[in-house]
């Protein structure tokens, strides 16, 4: 299985971009973003403590339904 963060990067790049695109933008450009981490525990914390915006949490619960089908 693949990592959320490589599951989120295909986020990346819109023209006009969106929540997940912002969310994935961020994470490729945070250097201490849990780029192997297929945890849901572990990446909700880190989003909790360095949330790039105020509905990132909303964003990545999202994401995480679909990063699990």
């Amino acid at each position: 299985m693949r990592s959320f963060y490589q599951f989120l990067i295909t986020y990346r790049g819109k023209k006009q971009p969106d929540d997940p695109c912002r969310l994935a933008d961020w994470a490729f450009y945070d250097h201490n973003f849990p780029k192997y981490s297929s945890d849901y525990h572990e990446i909700s914390n880190y989003l909790e403590w360095n949330s790039p915006f105020s509905n990132a949490l909303t964003v990545f619960d999202e994401l995480w339904e679909i990063y699990i089908l």
